[in-house]
């Protein structure tokens, strides 16, 4: 009995990953195709494998589609949002953990509601205000737009992380002489730094994978960002390779898949942080 409930439960676990993955293997397939065997795939007969490997389509967006502008576009813009949220987050996480600062539920109230503010809400109240600083068509309106979101969610996540610290140890460092930006500096961030690493890659990812706002407030092909140069892929007057737009969104998930396989560990304790108490 027990060694049928075990069967059972590694074929639920092997259909999930399957069913989970299916997704994914589908894209990386259709990336490796030809731009003939693509066109005849739609409404012809589909293979699990691709008829040939190749890699003509990668070769065709970097080459022919320039995918290598708004790949660094997308790195400077997802890089610039990852620091200021850091910096930002750990000092207003830091001060609702320690300091006693009156009203501090109703700022950590404001800071999730802001966090779960519907995105398609603030497009039109930002473009107007970019728009009047002539500031749309730009990488600095989306750096600060990602924040809006990107704060919020770090800032919990820290508050909870530095609350797990013990106390006792910036007080030794406060009666050392130290001040309370050198104790946040040189204490509390080393022990903190599953939940600061935690907060960079959530950070990262939001504003790598973002497509709604580049959408809203870039123009020119020459600033957009990866998510947003991949709808202008693979499109000509009478097909659309899809073989070439799947091999642009394998090459922008790369980035994103070695981050959480390399950092999975110190996610997974950042995000627990503050669950057992």
């Amino acid at each position: 009995m027990r060694g049928l409930r075990r069967a059972s439960f590694s074929l639920g676990v092997l259909a999930t990953v399957l069913i989970a993955l299916f997704p994914f293997y589908w894209i990386l397939r259709t990336s490796l195709e030809s731009d003939a065997e693509s066109a005849q795939g739609v409404g012809g007969k589909i293979g699990l494998l691709p008829p040939h490997l190749g890699f003509a389509a990668y070769r065709t967006d970097f080459v022919g589609q320039h995918f290598l502008t708004p790949l660094i576009n997308s790195a400077v813009i997802s890089l610039a949002t990852t620091l200021v949220t850091v910096i930002v987050a750990a000092l207003a996480g830091y001060a609702l953990a320690r300091l006693h600062i009156r009203g501090a539920g109703a700022i950590l109230g404001f800071i999730l509601l802001a966090g779960f503010f519907p995105i398609l809400a603030m497009i039109g109240p930002l473009f107007l205000l970019f728009k009047d600083l002539g500031m749309l068509d730009n990488v600095y309106p989306l750096i600060v737009t990602y924040l809006v979101y990107t704060l919020p969610i770090s800032t919990w996540l820290l508050k909870n992380f530095f609350e797990q610290i013990p106390i006792e140890l910036e007080e030794a460092a406060l009666v050392d002489g130290a001040s309370r930006l050198q104790t946040l500096r040189r204490v509390v961030m080393p022990v903190a730094l599953p939940g600061v690493f935690t907060a960079a890659i959530l950070a990262f990812i939001l504003a790598w994978n973002d497509f709604t706002f580049a959408v809203s407030f870039l123009r020119s092909s020459a600033h957009f960002t990866a998510p947003l140069a991949i709808v202008n892929f693979g499109q000509s007057q009478f097909q659309v390779f899809y073989n070439r737009i799947d091999a642009a969104v394998v090459i922008i998930a790369i980035p994103i898949a070695l981050l959480v396989l390399m950092a999975q560990r110190r996610i997974v304790s950042g995000l627990t942080a503050g669950s057992f108490r």
